[in-house]
């Protein structure tokens, strides 16, 4: 169950500012609790944000239960690269941005070991990124934890884990540690996957002064298969499109942490970090590839298709249609095949190390005689990248394995590229973050009744980009951005139990170095891939207006009613979306003038004796306020240039505009509880339709249900049903060339229409023995 305690922390990035009553907020905040967490048995914190939070939903692009996108209000928290990220996520004061694509990887945050996540709309204090909000994940220690418990469960598709937990306390000293170990089969061919995490804290604490030292680190191999050409899933709902497709996750944490009271009136606190991560993707694709043109100078050997490229002023000129031979690692051109299903074999690594420290003074002296709570805080994070991709020649094999060929020639050359360096062309680039931020929110009590709350960030951040391969100078680039954005806004008790509020505040996201490196649309990149060239980016900066009635009441003895509703509207100038290249696997990134979402967040929550029951309905309506072309190239409703025109008021795509969550808590027995949820969605528009133009996906809901029995004090035995009543949709929808592989497969394709579908019904069960 959602849980609002009476008394919440003025969110900032360390999680603990000056106490004061939730009502006071003038936004939304959102709560879950350890109880919440540990109910659904979830693989990953985005799942569980997605099943509870009014306006939150989950688009499994991937295919993969550890590496889903979370969307709060139309905003992203995505692990793929290529999808523009807008909500800030930290951990115990740590930003999880990872530094080259601002993603979120999930599957890297250990759920046994979270204590609390919050959601926080309209809060300019998180800095970078806080554009739909930031979510604040609180970990677990030694004194917050006392025990051990080890869990042990299985269940469809070979799913198979086991967890560990620890916690003591003795006199000054705490210590925690635990970690889990998950291999999943994965419902779909050549979709499984392995996690492994870790996570420890000890603490020393005493009056007036506390410190931690924080370790955690995660390794995965995740089968990431992606969606699926529609007439596939038809044939067999388990099929996969062009393979391999895997994502391999490396990731450290150490942080110190420590907070201190200085004088009774002023309270420190402050953390040190260092992180690192690294990333490996191998992505099978269909090729774009055609035999070179008489006209060129490399006529009957390997190009790349040069239709997408348009016809220059001076016509397709020997020049222009040389550019687009394939050329091995040597140099050297490649022979065509007819009638071959070319392919390539894609990869990408990532490296970053951050390392970064943050400080905040929180202040309760009375000011002009009124209460008072002031906290001024300072941030530094500073990371430094390095980026490789490159692209092998494949064959396409009637199972749509994309591998070599000895009897192809050519096949298993790379990194390819094309004389041109259009297209295909591998990389290797270095790149450096450095962002800064000064922030301070006060929150002064005019009255016992009217609250008002104001403060403001100023954001500084360098992104630095160097080609380290010596051949593309073009990478090289120096980009500066500053902003500072304030928030303000008054809350109100109408009475004891009900209190209004409103609130106004600004955010900014800097372009990260993926996509300032990846902003040409004559030089598209492996999304999640290659760079190619560096025209810049202008920053998103986003205008949010919120207002809402929020309240609690014990309407009897034993029950007890809270809700909420809030209404509002955030308008993003300058915002940074994804858009396609006609190259199967390749996109690129611009700014467009202004978007807008909009809506009505509603939760109810009643509670009595065994029975807890809740509801919450969001209506999120999400769009593009300009008239312009944009490319998607494998649009049906495209134009012959291959672009669609955007009006204002068209959606953006993947946001459903209703949205609907209930679920019901019963305690059978003192031993035996049962608990069940329905998540229901509308429907929403394909990625890649921006002009609203096609049949969007169709709505859907699902059920899941929970059950406990406590057989000893010790030892509980448990259950999770997962999509109960079987229903088959798709969370994610996009379009692909069906022409791309119509020699690997005996009937081609004919539907440009690609699906994610959501993994049918699932029942896992396991025993967990406490002592």
């Amino acid at each position: 169950t959602i849980v609002l305690p009476p008394v919440a922390v003025i969110a900032t990035p360390l999680g603990s500012g000056g106490a004061a009553d939730r009502w006071k907020i003038p936004g939304t905040a959102e709560s879950l609790s350890e109880q919440d967490i540990a109910r659904g048995h979830s693989p990953g914190a985005a799942e569980i944000l997605g099943q509870r939070i009014p306006g939150a939903n989950l688009n499994d692009l991937q295919g993969n239960p550890f590496a889903q996108d979370l969307r709060y209000r139309g905003f992203a928290a995505s692990p793929l690269q290529g999808t523009p990220q807008g909500l800030a996520v930290y951990q115990n004061g740590v930003r999880l941005n990872e530094a080259f694509g601002d993603t979120l990887n999930w599957d890297l945050v250990l759920p046994t070991a979270i204590r609390s996540i919050e959601l926080f709309s309209n809060n300019p204090i998180f800095g970078l990124n806080a554009l739909g909000g930031a979510v604040n994940i609180e970990m677990k220690d030694g004194f917050s934890y006392q025990g051990l418990e080890t869990t042990l469960q299985g269940g469809s598709f070979g799913r198979i884990g086991s967890s560990l937990q620890y916690g003591v306390a003795s006199g000054p000293w705490g210590l925690y540690v635990a970690g889990d170990a998950i291999r999943d089969g994965g419902w779909r061919f050549q979709s499984q996957s392995e996690v492994v995490r870790a996570y420890a804290d000890l603490g020393y604490r005493v009056p007036g002064s506390e410190v931690h030292l924080v370790l955690s680190g995660a390794a995965d191999q995740l089968g990431v298969i992606g969606p699926t050409p529609i007439e596939l899933t038809r044939l067999d709902e388990r099929s996969i499109f062009t393979w391999p497709q895997t994502t391999r996750n490396r990731a450290g944490t150490a942080a110190l942490n420590g907070k201190f009271d200085v004088v009774p009136t002023w309270k420190l606190q402050g953390n040190v970090y260092v992180r690192r991560f690294e990333q490996t993707h191998v992505d099978g694709n269909a090729g774009d590839f055609e035999a070179c043109s008489a006209q060129s100078s490399f006529g009957g050997q390997l190009c790349l298709q040069d239709d997408t490229f348009g016809t220059p002023p001076g016509g397709k000129t020997r020049a222009f249609r040389d550019q687009f031979v394939i050329l091995g690692p040597n140099g050297a051109t490649v022979p065509f095949l007819p009638g071959t299903p070319y392919g390539t074999i894609d990869q990408t690594r990532t490296g970053a190390t951050t390392v970064g420290a943050s400080l905040q003074g929180t202040n309760t002296d009375r000011l002009l005689g009124l209460s008072n709570s002031l906290t001024l805080g300072a941030s530094i994070d500073h990371s430094d990248i390095s980026f490789t991709s490159g692209s092998t020649l494949g064959f396409i094999y009637p199972d749509l394995f994309v591998g070599t060929n000895p009897a192809v020639p050519g096949t298993g050359i790379g990194p390819i590229r094309t004389l041109g360096n259009l297209g295909f062309a591998p990389v290797d680039l270095s790149a450096a973050n450095t962002y800064f931020g000064l922030y301070g929110t006060d929150t002064v009590d005019l009255s016992d009744r009217l609250s008002f709350s104001f403060g403001g960030r100023l954001n500084l951040a360098r992104v630095e980009a160097q080609d380290a391969s010596g051949t593309a100078p073009e990478l090289n680039g120096i980009h500066d951005f500053i902003r500072f954005n304030p928030f303000a806004g008054p809350a109100f008790r109408l009475t004891p139990d009900v209190s209004v509020y409103a609130g106004y505040s600004e955010s900014n996201r800097v372009p990260t170095p993926l996509e300032l490196s990846c902003s040409d649309r004559t030089h598209p990149c492996l999304l999640a891939n290659a760079l190619v060239a560096d025209p810049p980016l202008k920053q998103v900066v986003s205008h949010t207006y919120e207002t809402g009635l929020r309240g609690e009441r014990e309407i009897a003895p034993g029950m007890r009613f809270d809700g909420k509703i809030g209404l509002y509207r955030t308008d993003s100038e300058d915002d940074i979306i994804a858009l396609a290249s006609a190259i199967q696997g390749r996109g690129f990134y611009a700014n467009v003038p202004d978007t807008r979402r909009q809506g009505i967040d509603a939760a109810a929550r009643f509670r009595s004796g065994p029975w807890l029951l809740y509801a919450n309905y969001a209506f999120v309506d999400a769009t593009f306020r300009f008239t312009e072309l944009l490319p998607s190239p494998n649009n049906p409703a495209a134009d012959v240039n291959g672009n669609v025109l955007v009006h204002p008021g068209d959606r953006l795509p993947l946001v459903p505009r209703h949205q609907f969550k209930a679920g019901v808590d019963y305690a059978v027995t003192p031993r035996w509880e049962v608990s069940s949820e329905i998540v229901a969605l509308s429907s929403q528009f394909f990625d890649g339709d921006q002009s609203n133009q096609n049949a969007p996906l169709p709505a859907y809901w699902v059920a899941n249900v929970h059950t406990s029995y406590q057989v000893t004090e010790q030892i509980q035995l448990f259950a999770d049903i997962r999509n109960l009543l079987n229903k088959r949709y798709a969370t994610y929808g996009t379009f692909f060339e069906p022409s791309a592989v119509a020699n690997a497969v005996p009937v081609p394709f004919s539907d440009p229409r690609t699906i994610t579908l959501a993994q049918p019904l699932s029942i896992y069960a396991g025993i967990r023995v406490t002592w």
